[in-house]
């Protein structure tokens, strides 16, 4: 598999160093062969020798400015092919035989620009490039040990240079692998603590939301009935003192059921639920409607054991809800209360013979007590159906299922 290119925004060349290192090598090395050869040194092939190391080394300076990243492949071949002939001319002029290591820049370079297949290419031409050359300018060079030698070195170099490559390669892609993926972690840890925080103001606005409910379904029920007495009492209080002060202690009681609410919903913050009953639950809450208008009756079918102490407790709030507006509102008589438990789904219906309203009343389709209703039973996957028309009472159902319902499923009203 060839190893890709560094995209040209990626980062720096791998190697720098390399290449100007071995120009250096190569120079150092012809200078020291031309001063210690015998007789007087040969000044224009030392001279053209050198020249052609500053003009590598010239060219590599003008790709790393032009080019700081990755040089593009038009102008990586013009480079490339002027690096071999200024390989090829050094080593004319060089008698040392040291330029030879030049071309181990071949495929090392071409592995950083065109992949690890051309350089592989590449480094099997600069074999046969030294072979043929071998064969046509030194006679029987196959039986002269230093020659020979000379090939092996050559070739193990190069066979270096492309492996050099390839780990410099593969160590600088794993580089930016790893800060790719540091970024993506810095990315990840700032959305979540976004969303950490967002969770934290939806959580706030949620618990927000059920005590409002609580405090409406519990309270609202108990400083209504109060509120109902006192006024009973302010009533009766010249004509009957025994109906007044019946009517005080009821509304005392009902101070009292609103305390024990209030308890309960601490409890339940604290993680201190005690079990809930639904059917003891409605058994209290029509026992202790207190006096006056409407009357309440109720009847259960089925056992609620199996059933969430969430789903119970919403339907207790249904019926309490239910209640109060028939008390408050509907000016009913009678209240039908019902709660049965089936094998999939509990049903609770409050209906009252009070006045009703018109389908096309808005305000009582969405006041508080109904859309924290709707809220309440959305979140168990249950219905609210109201059914009401004006004169001739109000009829709501509320189903929860058994098992745990998605958050998502909304809660239905229809009005008739």
């Amino acid at each position: 598999m060839t190893a890709p290119p560094t995209p040209s925004g990626g980062p720096p060349r791998p190697l720098p160093w390399l290449p100007p290192l071995v120009y250096g090598v190569v120079l150092a090395g012809g200078l020291y062969a031309g001063a210690v050869a015998p007789g007087p040194a040969d000044v224009p092939v030392l001279g053209g020798f050198s020249a052609c190391l500053v003009l590598l080394a010239g060219l590599d300076g003008v790709e790393r400015l032009r080019h700081p990243r990755r040089t593009p492949v038009r102008p990586a071949l013009l480079l490339l092919l002027a690096r071999l002939a200024l390989f090829a001319a050094a080593a004319g002029l060089d008698t040392s035989g040291v330029s030879r290591a030049l071309f181990v820049l071949v495929p090392l370079t071409a592995y950083f620009a065109f992949g690890r297949r051309a350089a592989v290419a590449l480094g099997v031409a600069c074999v046969g490039v030294i072979l043929a050359g071998n064969t046509l300018w030194v006679p029987e060079w196959y039986l002269r040990p230093g020659t020979v030698t000379d090939l092996l070195m050559s070739g193990l170099g190069l066979v270096l240079a492309v492996s050099m490559a390839a780990v410099a390669m593969g160590e600088q892609e794993a580089r930016l692998r790893l800060e790719h993926t540091l970024e993506e972690l810095r990315d990840s840890h700032t959305q979540l603590t976004e969303y950490a925080a967002r969770v934290a103001q939806l959580s706030t606005v949620r618990e927000r939301n059920r005590l409002a409910r609580e405090f409406h379904d519990g309270l609202g029920h108990h400083l209504t009935a109060i509120a109902i007495q006192l006024e009973k009492a302010s009533a009766f209080q010249a004509t009957d003192a025994n109906v007044a002060r019946k009517a005080v202690a009821d509304a005392r009681r009902s101070a009292n059921r609103a305390l024990d609410e209030v308890r309960r919903s601490v409890r339940t913050m604290r993680d201190e639920d005690e079990p809930f009953s639904l059917s003891t639950a409605l058994a209290d809450l029509v026992h202790h409607v207190d006096g006056g208008p409407p009357s309440v009756t109720l009847s259960l079918a089925g056992d609620e054991h199996g059933y969430r102490a969430e789903a119970l407790t919403a339907l207790y709030r249904a019926a309490q809800e239910g209640i109060t507006n028939a008390r408050r509102h509907a000016d009913a008589t009678r209240v039908e209360l019902s709660a049965v438990y089936g094998d999939h789904e509990a049903r609770l219906v409050v209906a009252d013979d009070g006045r009703g309203f018109p389908a096309d009343s808005r305000t009582r389709q969405s006041g508080f007590g109904l859309r924290g209703m709707r809220e309440r039973l959305a979140l168990l996957g249950g219905r609210v159906q109201v059914e009401a028309a004006a004169g001739r009472g109000t009829v709501l159902t509320v189903t929860v299922p058994r098992t745990a319902g998605p958050a998502a499923v909304p809660a239905q009203e229809a009005v008739r």
